[in-house]
């Protein structure tokens, strides 16, 4: 029966489960009593939830807290081992194949090098078929217990009806590429297992809006920065965020042809592949068969040694008048190395490109923050910031460029990954807690923990912070 506004019986309480279970994740262990307050639902609704999320095995006990006078309240928390959730990262240099419980505790990872940035579809496939396979086998999961595959990936994602996800990758020469049929006929998971593709970008973009330097920001645009470079917007009427091509933003008319295939792109200028292009052009010597992250590493040294005494660049004007030129590192030459000038000045100005792109994005969506991850923007990591940060700065709109703050990422190289299996758990908490298809609750069964004194850390936190870099 609906009512009023359309809603039926069973929409209220997918609602009130999807809420229960969204504040106990994201900021719990917490005891009925404020679970209520939290949630907007009455005592009474708390008490019909929780009852039906432990019964299916959701939620568990988490110990307990002394309250004013009373018995102690009992804390109650999403149980870790009633879920499990596979993210696949398709990047540059490898396929990373994560598997998590519902806290995002890594259960086992395994990844798959790209030999040449070989991209046919048959070899990607085939790493994540095996990828998943292995993970499974490695924890002893069954597959049937999987709330979903997600899967991030460079390009466009189209989902269409009859194929389901299908991929425009133009700068790896994937032309509407089905990938969300091809895994399901190679893969051999059950037909309850749902696939979540999405650009990579995005998936980043999630997993720091979720978990990492972007929690509480309304409105941020998060850059991956890798071989080429991609970016997400998120805000709070786009909340699970949109992929935008920031990469093939054109910077310089009729200048580098880009892997696109069109010029002047500022991935031509800013990704790391051209990165390293631009550095053997003007003289430079990336060492020969390794891969890009090698390369890179290798580049970096040569720019900035080991015993150089300060930052490498100087901050360029921020008046709006363009940037101003940006000093080398001041050296001591009879303790210190010195600088690759050839690799420093390839740096020089892809900080330059970056900053100027990223003052489009600024004068564009006026975003509160501007995180920056993606290997290749770890690898450059605080060093490279300053400079980044000045010149977008200077490019930008005054107004805009003084309310936002650009910082690194916080969640490292598994960045993507984590953001792929958020797919399947925001799908899992949108149905309140209930599989594709199923009408009851998963009925894995839940433990209980016991204890007193303060509420520990959300589990999710508590995983995540182990691996976030330090």
């Amino acid at each position: 029966m609906a009512g009023r506004n359309g809603r039926t019986v069973r929409d209220l309480r997918r609602g009130n489960r999807t809420a229960v279970l969204r504040r106990l994740y994201f900021d719990g262990p917490m005891s009925r009593f404020e679970l209520g307050p939290a949630t907007g639902l009455s005592s009474g609704s708390v008490s019909n939830v929780v009852a039906e999320l432990v019964a299916d095995g959701l939620v568990e006990e988490a110990g307990s807290v002394e309250s004013d006078g009373g018995r102690p309240r009992t804390l109650l928390r999403v149980a870790p081992a009633s879920g499990h959730m596979i993210g696949v990262d398709v990047g540059e240099t490898r396929v990373r194949v994560e598997l998590f419980d519902l806290a995002l505790t890594e259960l086992a990872r395994t990844e798959r090098p790209l030999e040449h940035q070989d991209y046919d579809v048959g070899v990607i496939v085939g790493h994540i078929r095996d990828g998943v396979a292995e993970v499974l086998a490695a924890a002893g999961i069954a597959a049937e217990r999987l709330l979903g595959v997600g899967i991030g990936v460079p390009g466009i994602v189209e989902r269409t009806e009859t194929e389901g996800a299908v991929v425009h990758g133009q700068t790896i020469g994937w032309p509407s590429v089905p990938l969300e049929s091809l895994l399901r006929a190679a893969c051999g998971l059950p037909d309850s297992v749902p696939y979540f593709t999405d650009n990579g970008a995005k998936t980043l973009g999630q997993a720091e809006m979720w978990f990492g330097a972007g929690r509480g920001a309304h409105n941020a645009v998060v850059v991956l920065f890798g071989s080429g470079v991609g970016a997400s917007l998120v805000s709070d009427d786009v909340e699970l965020g949109r992929a935008v091509e920031w990469g093939h933003l054109t910077v310089r008319v009729r200048g580098r042809r880009c892997r696109c295939g069109a010029l002047g792109c500022l991935e031509a200028y800013a990704g790391a592949e051209a990165l390293l292009e631009r550095w053997e052009e003007a003289g430079g010597r990336p060492p020969k068969g390794v891969d890009e992250e090698t390369a890179l590493t290798a580049m970096l040294a040569a720019a900035y040694p080991a015993h150089s005494t300060s930052s490498a660049y100087a901050a360029p004007s921020a008046d709006g008048a363009g940037a101003d030129p940006v000093a080398g590192p001041v050296t001591d030459p009879v303790t210190d190395p010195v600088p690759d000038p050839v690799a420093l000045a390839v740096l020089e100005e892809t900080a330059e490109y970056l900053g100027a792109g990223l003052s489009d994005l600024i004068n564009l969506f006026q975003p509160e923050r501007i995180l920056i991850g993606g290997w290749a923007g770890l690898q450059l990591g605080s060093r490279f910031l300053p400079a980044v940060r000045a010149h977008a700065v200077s490019y930008a709109l005054r107004h805009p460029a003084e309310r936002v703050t650009i910082e690194l990422g916080a969640l490292g190289p598994d960045a993507v990954t984590v953001g792929a299996a958020i797919l399947p758990l925001a799908d899992f908490f949108a149905r309140g807690g209930r599989r594709p298809g199923v009408g009851t609750g998963v009925g894995t069964g839940g433990g209980s923990g016991s204890g007193s004194g303060d509420a520990p850390l959300p589990a999710w936190r508590a995983a995540l912070e182990e691996r976030a870099p330090h």
